[in-house]
C-alpha cells in the first residue's frame, strides 16, 4: 500500500507525445499532479482500449494540470512500433502522453504491481499529487480494464479538498458540495443527502 507515501521514484526511457525517445525521472515531476499506470504488454488486448481512453482523456486531465504516463514491461523500442501501428492494425497511435520502459520490471516491484509470476505487471494505477505523495492508488487484475473516468473523478475530489479543505464523500463528482469533516457536518449531510447516496 502506498497511498499517504512518497512515490517511489524511477529514472528510466521512455517514449514521449512527439515519438522521441528520452529519460523520464518521476521526481522531475514535482510540482505537478501525475497519474502513473501500468499495463500487462504492448500488442495485448484490453491494454490498448485503455491507453486510447486516457489519449481520449487527455484534454480533461491537462485542464486539471495532470501529467499521465503509462508504464509496461515492454521496451521504448517496442512502445514506439506500438505508436507508429495504425489502430486498425492493432497498433495505439500516436497517443499525446509518454508511455516509459520498465523493461528490468524495477519500477513494477517498486510500485508491488508486478504479477506473482513476475511476468509483467497488474493494472495499477497511481494518482502522485504536486508533492510526490501516492493519494489514491487501484490496482486490477490482468483482464479488467479500468475507467478514466473515475481517475478524472479521484483527480477532482483532490483538487476540491485540496482548494476547499473539505471532504468528498460517496459518489461525489465535480460541481458537488463537500462536507466539513466534523460531527455536525456529518449529521448536516446526511440528513440533506443520504437518500442521494
Amino acid at each position: 500500500m502506498l497511498v499517504g507515501k512518497q512515490a517511489p521514484d524511477f529514472e528510466a526511457q521512455g517514449v514521449n507525445a512527439e515519438g522521441s525517445f528520452e529519460p523520464v525521472k518521476l521526481s522531475a515531476l514535482c510540482g505537478k499532479y501525475v497519474v502513473l499506470f501500468f499495463y500487462p504488454l504492448d500488442f495485448t488486448f484490453v491494454c490498448p482500449s485503455e491507453i486510447i481512453a486516457f489519449d481520449n482523456h487527455l484534454a480533461e486531465f491537462k485542464e486539471r494540470a495532470v501529467d499521465v504516463l503509462g508504464v509496461s514491461v515492454d521496451s521504448h523500442f517496442t512502445h514506439h512500433a506500438w505508436r507508429e501501428t495504425d489502430r486498425n492494425k492493432g497498433g495505439i497511435g500516436r497517443i499525446g502522453y509518454t508511455l516509459v520502459a520498465d523493461l528490468t520490471k524495477q519500477i513494477a516491484r517498486d510500485y508491488d504491481v508486478l504479477t506473482g509470476d513476475g511476468a509483467v505487471a497488474y493494472r495499477g494505477l497511481f494518482l502522485i499529487d504536486k508533492q510526490g505523495k501516492v493519494r489514491h492508488q487501484v490496482v486490477n487484475d490482468l483482464p479488467l480494464g479500468r475507467s478514466v473516468e473515475e481517475t478524472l473523478r479521484m483527480v477532482d475530489a483532490l483538487q476540491f479538498h485540496e482548494s476547499h479543505g473539505e471532504v468528498c464523500l460517496a459518489n461525489w463528482s465535480k460541481g458537488k458540495a463537500g462536507m466539513k469533516a466534523n460531527a455536525e457536518g456529518v449529521a448536516a449531510y446526511l440528513a440533506e443527502n443520504a437518500s442521494k447516496l
